[in-house]
């Protein structure tokens, strides 16, 4: 039992200057609806530089707001204990490992158990009450990539990461095996990506008739050949969606149990003939546009991928490294994550003779 509502003082900063006071406050504690603040500030628990705010109010720049949280957050994330790998913490951001096969963030029928879940319980270790910090994801990574993610704590980094991914100002870089031996030591896919035209789809290609296709970049380098397989470096420059799995795909090199793409842009289908990505799949977003995230970057099972065949056991990518300026201090930032053991110990078999 709580034995005292929380108390915080803000400082309207520039850029929320001239919102509503219910807005304000909504940026800063992510896990209140505006429902729930609104009713805080009808209660009488908000003051604007010493006056009680109604819900008509307007915060401008520089004044102080103090509330007195006497409810708790309504849209918490159910907290899922369990491990987390945490590359670099502090009070803004955290940058950490994704491991393969779990989800981003709650989407379809993905509700627990995400990488938002069990950061939500590891903030909530770090406040007075539950849900005072709510976890917010910038970027994303297919399920099945394992790799590193900048996660935001507060609402400033949160809005300053997203706009740095979106202005590509974060470098990224992976790290991919792929099917094949790819002859040039370097090079750069330049493709545009759309949705493929097949209506029962939810996937990408790089073929003339792509549904919105924008352009697409990425640089490579290979780092290793062996006698059916390359290993490469891919930093990708925008960010479409499964962009180096269709890039690397459309040049007849997919990488190794890509469960959707194969040679050339062609699409898997299943024993009936239907593309594996289901309808249910599609690109629908959350009902939070800042915490977006896609349905069909949940990638099925390589359960289609005859067990014989079957290298990894999922799509052999990995979210290698970050680089960015901390979004507060403006320090240069550089974080990699480890290979994972299932793509490292099937590249150590491949360079047995």
């Amino acid at each position: 039992m709580r034995a005292e509502p929380f108390f915080a003082e803000l400082i309207v900063e520039s850029f929320l200057s001239g919102k509503r006071i219910d807005s304000f406050l909504v940026k800063h504690f992510r896990n209140y609806s505006p429902y729930r603040v609104q009713r805080i500030v009808r209660a009488g628990e908000v003051r604007i530089n010493d006056v009680v705010a109604d819900n008509d109010s307007r915060v401008y720049l520089n004044q102080r707001v103090t509330v007195r949280l006497i409810e708790p957050p309504d849209r918490l994330l159910p907290p899922t204990p369990g491990p987390l790998h945490i590359l670099y913490e502090d009070s803004w951001l955290m940058v950490v490992v994704k491991p393969a096969g779990q989800i981003a963030h709650p989407a379809g029928d993905f509700g627990t158990n995400t990488l938002a879940n069990v950061v939500q319980h590891h903030l909530d270790q770090q406040t007075q009450w539950k849900g005072l910090l709510r976890p917010g994801i910038v970027h994303r990574l297919d399920r099945l990539t394992s790799g590193a993610m900048v996660i935001a704590k507060e609402h400033l980094s949160h809005g300053l990461m997203t706009e740095a991914f979106m202005k590509r100002k974060v470098q990224k870089t992976y790290l991919a095996l792929v099917i094949g031996v790819i002859e040039p030591d370097a090079g750069t896919l330049n493709k545009p990506i759309g949705e493929s035209l097949d209506p029962e789809s939810c996937l990408m290609t790089t073929h003339a008739n792509a549904v919105n296709a924008r352009s697409a970049i990425t640089h490579f380098k290979v780092l290793e050949r062996f006698t059916e397989h390359t290993l490469v470096e891919a930093k990708p420059v925008t960010g479409r969606h499964h962009q180096i799995r269709v890039h690397f795909a459309d040049i007849g090199h997919p990488v190794v149990d890509d469960e959707f793409y194969g040679p050339y842009g062609w699409i898997k289908k299943d024993p009936d003939g239907n593309p594996i990505a289901r309808p249910a799949d599609c690109r629908q977003p959350t009902a939070d546009r800042r915490d977006t995230v896609f349905p069909g970057d949940d990638d099925e099972i390589t359960r289609d991928i005859p067990p014989e065949l079957l290298l990894v056991g999922r799509h052999a990518l990995h979210a290698h490294r970050l680089e960015f300026r901390h979004p507060i201090t403006w320090e240069p930032l550089a974080f990699e994550a480890p290979l994972t053991d299932d793509i490292a110990n099937v590249i150590e078999n491949l360079r047995k003779p």
